[in-house]
């Protein structure tokens, strides 16, 4: 049973903070979807993740919509269901996450703007019905600098 990890960005862009988790998500040997609402913002990662903060830091990927959906090791996707059969799910934009999905990954990140008052209602709004389902949850911070775990929640059975 995996569990929701939210990241409250303060500091870094969206795309920085992606990047690295993808990685370490790659790292892991995780198949990732990134799961947004919208078109533009999913071209805007795909063109992040093709180049990268100095234009050559390719990360393998596709959007949906391709041929090779279910061969891309991270797939940008605005559907419920990634093809890719992903290990590790990431919403962006208030992107829809269910406690089933929580509980079938092995992660789910949220992401989250906390200079954007709709993204962090939004977020306050997905911790509450995803823990309230039983999924466990993580909050993380990045105010001091570095990243912290500030809240936890040990889902249905308390663990």
């Amino acid at each position: 049973m995996g569990a929701a990890f939210f990241y409250h960005l303060t500091r870094q862009p969206l795309d920085v903070t992606l990047r690295s988790l993808l990685e370490k998500s790659l790292q892991q040997g995780w198949r990732v979807a990134v799961r947004g609402r919208t078109d533009d913002m999913l071209e805007r990662l795909d063109a992040q993740l093709w180049l990268g903060p100095s234009g050559d830091e390719f990360l393998p990927h596709g959007r949906s919509g391709g041929p090779h959906d279910t061969d891309q090791p991270i797939l940008l996707t605005t559907a419920e269901a990634a093809v890719n059969q992903p290990d590790c799910l990431v919403s962006v934009e208030g992107a829809a996450v269910s406690a089933p999905e929580v509980a079938a990954l092995s992660r789910v990140m949220i992401l989250f703007d906390g200079h954007d008052s709709a993204a962090v209602q939004t977020a306050r709004e997905q911790w509450k019905s995803l823990t309230d389902a039983g999924a466990e949850a993580k909050y993380w911070s990045e105010e001091s600098g570095r990243w912290e775990m500030k809240a936890q929640s040990g889902g249905r059975d308390g663990a």
